[in-house]
């Protein structure tokens, strides 16, 4: 299901079968009351700039949590929703497993399918990225320790923005180029078969886009390290994209790291975020240390 090879007629109810998580994690309604619940907890107990402009638009803002101790990393969390659903504020949980390891995190918000595209979300990462390289130090960031995590949709963000090389001289030098590692949880990275779902009213995405917006379709020539995760209990179809991506970027000669969440849907992935001591928390900060 990564890749559109066959020359049959795509089939909508396989494919929505295979990409709609709650055909296996059930109703998605619990798991988004909780995200609310607990990300309600954080804002509460954590030191937060919330609303942070990265850009014009009104959605284009960054919830930031400041790290207490100065020069620390920096990570910018990219939520998921199938780029057309929910926001920064359903995600400030992400920060309760990582502030406490003087780390700073920055929840990242933007536009949504279909009153933007894929591409402009694209866009909007890039310069969030951008922001976040040349203002880390307000927030006890470290400019050169900048890193990504995208969770869903998110994680296909986290891939373009590993397949953008910097050109000397950019306008945007600082930004991408200088993030130094990515983590895809449960991510897709290949969008083409997307265009024959239930999705596609609200995606609109046309052939060439599709293309263009697919990591695995822009495994660049050189790269930050990457962290592929993804559940355990995911469809075979979300295990292949994660696997395909990782395989896509080892045989580039690019830094892949591939790890399955044994037993987490695609919903669970990320709430071990919510906790300092779990294991998804000890792999991001080992990926983040080295």
């Amino acid at each position: 299901m990564a890749a559109e090879d066959s020359q049959d007629p795509p089939d909508q109810a396989a494919i929505d079968a295979a990409y709609d998580p709650e055909r296996r994690a059930g109703p998605r309604g619990p798991y988004i009351e909780r995200y609310v619940r607990e990300s309600e907890a954080a804002r509460k107990m954590l030191e937060g700039h919330l609303d942070v402009p990265y850009g014009t638009n009104p959605r284009e803002s960054l919830d930031i949590f400041p790290s207490r101790r100065p020069g620390s990393p920096v990570v910018m969390f990219i939520h998921g929703g199938y780029w057309r659903a929910l926001s920064c504020k359903e995600f400030s949980f992400v920060a309760r497993g990582l502030v406490p390891h003087d780390i700073t995190v920055g929840v990242l918000n933007y536009g949504l399918c279909p009153q933007v595209t894929i591409a402009d979300i694209t866009r909007q990462s890039h310069a969030a990225a951008v922001f976040l390289a040349r203002n880390a130090s307000r927030w006890a960031g470290d400019p050169d320790r900048i890193f990504v995590i995208g969770h869903s949709a998110g994680g296909q963000q986290v891939g373009m923005l590993l397949s953008h090389i910097e050109e000397p001289g950019s306008p945007t030098s600082g930004g991408p180029a200088v993030i130094k590692g990515g983590i895809t949880i449960s991510g897709l990275f290949d969008l083409r078969p997307l265009r024959h779902s239930w999705l596609q009213p609200t995606l609109k995405l046309t052939e060439e886009a599709a293309a263009d917006q697919s990591p695995l379709l822009r495994i660049p020539s050189r790269s930050a390290p990457a962290l592929v995760l993804v559940g355990g209990e995911e469809s075979p179809a979300f295990i292949d994209q994660s696997l395909a991506y990782h395989t896509a970027r080892t045989q580039a000669r690019l830094q892949s790291e591939y790890r399955v969440l044994a037993g987490l849907n695609h919903y669970q992935t990320v709430e071990p975020l919510l906790d300092p001591e779990s294991s998804l928390t000890a792999s991001i900060l080992a990926f983040v240390g080295r």
